[in-house]
């Protein structure tokens, strides 16, 4: 069984403001991650968000779901990270790690990457398009020590380069895994192809 933890804190350095919070067709481009993972077949979704961070809009219950605080998010990726890591249930057998920005990521990936992580048993499942390695990733449970003990603004892949023996990578037909929001050029850019209208978008954002 796969935890999976949705990286939702970060400072939107790039953009200048929640770029987590922006519109995405009726829901806000966490909340599209998030539903994505939730139809997925991970156990649970464990959501790590800022405290200034309202990308989350609604309440959500459920034993699948756990939404946490990182009250430090300027320490970096890492810190989100091992807030995730002591939020989720200790009998998984795989961590899957998934950036709050990657709106177009499909849930039928999500389920590919974890066919292969169970039936192969391999320890680090990374997804790739067209040659690039992209997100999310699946760590085995045996690297939960190592992920907590990663520093600063770093994912995993301190922990991928070291272990390449153990990784599996997957390759996928969906953009999505390489495809994110970084800027607001980029929003701009895919806007119109998910129903939000720029006047919307400058009221309650900007």
């Amino acid at each position: 069984m796969i935890s999976a933890i949705l990286l939702g804190a970060g400072e939107s350095k790039r953009m200048g403001f929640d770029k987590l919070s922006l519109p995405w067709g009726k829901k806000t481009v966490l909340e599209r991650c998030f539903q994505t993972l939730l139809r997925s077949k991970v156990r649970e979704v464990v959501i790590v968000r800022g405290l200034r961070n309202r990308a989350v809009r609604n309440p959500f219950y459920g034993k699948k779901i756990k939404i946490v605080t990182n009250p430090h998010p300027g320490g970096g990726m890492s810190t989100s990270i091992r807030k995730g890591l002591r939020a989720i249930c200790p009998g998984s057998d795989g961590i899957l790690i998934a950036l709050g920005d990657q709106p177009f990521l499909k849930t039928r990936t999500i389920n590919a990457l974890i066919r292969v992580f169970d039936r192969e048993k391999e320890r680090i499942i990374v997804p790739s398009f067209q040659g690039k390695t992209g997100h999310p990733v699946i760590f085995h449970k045996a690297y939960k020590k190592e992920l907590m003990n990663l520093r600063g603004d770093v994912g995993g892949r301190s922990i991928i380069e070291r272990h390449r023996e153990e990784v599996r990578v997957v390759r996928v037909r969906s953009i999505g895994v390489v495809k994110d929001v970084d800027t607001w050029q980029d929003y701009e850019k895919w806007r119109k192809k998910v129903g939000v209208k720029r006047k919307g978008v400058e009221k309650g954002c900007r």
